[in-house]
């Protein structure tokens, strides 16, 4: 271990070098310099069906490269630690020492031995080792009751008589979930099943209050989290660890883990990207953070963690100066690595085994986020329309569109199957061309593969009946899209190049072709009334009931930094209202506009009514009651 510290730093030490002295580091002859080892982790937590995508795709991409590079997902690796019966009878005897407990919490306590007893067969069940289980766990009168736990009734209507298996499904989630409340309360208060401690890091303009829950001590959690990560660093033994974040709730257990490895093993360099950090963190002045890690990277990781491994010319990278300034280095190049080069993702060295299928709502569209072990891709980078107002349209992972040869797409499909023995894929586009879906649909009928998969659209008037029967017959199973605001003024102020008709057609067909239809949906956009808001949901009432969508989710409005509404507020009837801006985090702006409405008051009512509609219910109320204050 000595050894391998000490060539660490020697490699180190060259980089600062080469970053300092810039032409000067041709005499070094760096090209020589072995390349870092380098561990990718997710941190938790993210989904548990499926790996994330992104230490797949930079494996991949460095692989062609030669660079020796190994993964973990520390998300599932945590709840598959935490969700056993040896680590709940440690949960339960610490809790039993806690003196006042809520009602449910009390029940779950006294009833401690029903959860460890069935906690393990239900992770064999969930991550399809045990499938035997299926015909029990769907059975209601096994369970203890919640305020989860549906009727028999409602599991009937939802499963019918003979939907064992997902029924069993939903009922373990039910389960999870219980058990997760039950920690959140009593143990971690950070802790949820999906998102961890994302309350710390959602809005955080200044760094110090995620800084002093750094400075507190270990959670058990924590603790079984950092257990997971040093067995994975004393066997690996990397010159470098690099954490993906794309969520709010992934930055505060990636900064946890650098804080130990920082102290632990101090010669390791620690990067960090993703989502977060590219949308939240671009105008960084607080230089804290540098304390934990060594290099923030910027938009496609591709490049920016090649030039970092190999010793080349930073580009779009933050690090401190040994005099303590943050230096950010080539950030407004545009030079990346192009899409039909960063290779086949690689899903080497991650437990395929583990990933548990969850089904938290009832409706089968909503349910394929969190059920099924889906191989994430993309078909093109970039968006290719790229004009909608509300969305971050100035950075690059939208900005830049670019494709490659649907052949080279399905040969990247090919030999993800051949890894990971599943056939469903997910494709993570901003929103497919459908001219390249008409191309992978032939491709992938050509091929005489059978798959599955389901990506995400615009509603556009290309999706013809004939295009929709062939996706069809090519495996697509589902889509998501984007409707946005069913108000035909606020469709128009928002750029989407879409009218509630065309969006209306598409969506029948794709309905008579079999493909479930997932949209998503806005309220709060800026001059936006309150009678459009309840017209835009009596449009999705007409939706749902015609059985054009199966699934909806409304988003409230957010004006970011780096979208068109952000960067021109007059554009869409809004003005900025003064701030201050944050020394860490920035992404949303305050504004103002005319007929501001009670965003939450109407988010209640568009979100219950909603949630009816994915249930098959509520279609003979009047919108306008889903709204009454009570």
């Amino acid at each position: 271990m000595g050894e391998f510290k000490k060539l660490a730093m020697q490699v180190y030490s060259l980089r600062i070098i080469s970053v300092a002295f810039g032409s000067q580091i041709k005499s070094l002859n760096l090209q020589k310099i072995v390349p870092m080892k380098i561990l990718l982790v997710t941190p938790p937590l993210t989904q548990l069906n499926t790996p994330y995508p992104a230490t797949c795709q930079l494996k991949g991409f460095l692989n062609t490269k030669g660079i020796e590079a190994e993964q973990m997902d520390l998300s599932i690796e945590l709840i598959q630690r935490l969700f056993t019966s040896t680590q709940l009878e440690v949960i339960f005897q610490k809790v039993s020492f806690i003196d006042k407990h809520t009602r449910a919490n009390r029940i779950i306590l006294q009833h401690s031995d029903f959860y460890i007893k069935t906690i393990d067969a239900v992770m064999r069940f969930l991550n399809g080792t045990d499938s035997s289980l299926a015909q029990r766990f769907s059975d209601l009168a096994f369970w203890l009751q919640s305020k989860r736990f549906p009727t028999d009734d409602d599991l009937e209507w939802a499963f019918g008589m003979v939907g064992n298996y997902d029924r069993a499904i939903h009922l373990c989630t039910l389960f999870l979930k219980d058990l997760s409340e039950f920690i959140q309360q009593t143990i971690d208060p950070h802790f949820e099943l999906i998102r961890y401690a994302e309350s710390l890091c959602i809005r955080l303009p200044d760094y110090a209050p995620l800084q002093d829950e750094l400075r507190k001590p270990h959670s058990l959690i924590d603790n079984l989290m950092l257990d997971l990560f040093n067995k994975k660093i004393l066997e690996c033994q990397p010159d470098i660890v690099g954490f993906t974040v794309p969520f709010p709730g992934n930055l505060y257990s990636a900064l946890r883990c650098s804080q130990w490895l920082k102290n632990e093993f101090p010669d390791i360099k620690i990067c960090m990207g993703g989502g977060y950090i590219n949308t939240e963190l671009r105008s960084l002045t607080d230089p804290a953070i540098f304390k934990t890690i060594d290099y923030i990277l910027f938009d496609d990781g591709e490049l920016p963690l090649l030039r970092l491994l190999t010793g080349g010319e930073l580009i779009r990278t933050m690090f401190l100066s040994p005099e303590g300034e943050i230096i950010s280095s080539n950030f407004e190049s545009k030079e990346n690595i192009p899409f039909s080069e960063i290779g086949a993702p690689d899903y080497e060295g991650l437990q395929m085994n583990k990933y548990i299928n969850l089904i938290e709502l009832t409706n089968p569209m909503h349910a394929l986020w969190s059920n099924g072990r889906w191989n994430k891709l993309m078909l093109a980078h970039g968006c290719y329309w790229g004009k909608c107002t509300f969305c971050d349209g100035s950075l690059d992972y939208i900005q830049r569109y670019e494709t490659t040869s649907i052949e080279m797409i399905v040969d990247r499909m090919e030999s993800i199957m051949k890894q990971t023995g599943q056939s469903g894929f997910h494709f993570v586009d901003e929103a497919a061309p459908p001219a390249l879906l008409r191309k992978l649909s032939e491709e992938i009928i050509k091929r005489k593969l059978i798959v599955s998969y389901w990506t995400n659209v615009r509603f556009e008037k290309s999706f013809s009946p004939e295009l929709c029967y062939l996706l069809a017959q090519s495996g697509c199973i589902a889509i998501s899209g984007g409707l946005e605001v069913a108000s035909p003024r606020i469709l128009k102020l928002i750029n989407k190049g879409i009218t509630i008709e065309t969006a209306s057609d598409s969506m029948k067909n794709f309905a008579e072709a079999g493909i479930m239809t997932h949209a998503y949906l806005m309220y709060g956009f800026p001059t936006e009334t309150a009678l459009e808001t309840v017209d835009s949901l009596d449009v999705v009432r007409g939706l749902f009931a015609e059985g054009l969508i199966q699934s909806a989710f409304w988003h409230r409005y957010a004006m970011t930094i780096h979208s068109p509404s952000g960067l021109n507020p007059e554009s869409v009837g809004a003005r900025h209202l003064k701030q201050n801006t944050g020394s860490f985090a920035n992404n949303e702006i305050p504004f103002t506009t005319e007929h501001e409405i009670d965003l939450e008051f109407y988010g209640k009512g568009l979100n219950l009514a909603t949630y009816n509609y994915m249930q098959g219910a509520g279609y003979d109320i009047p919108v306008i009651d889903w709204f009454k204050k009570k």
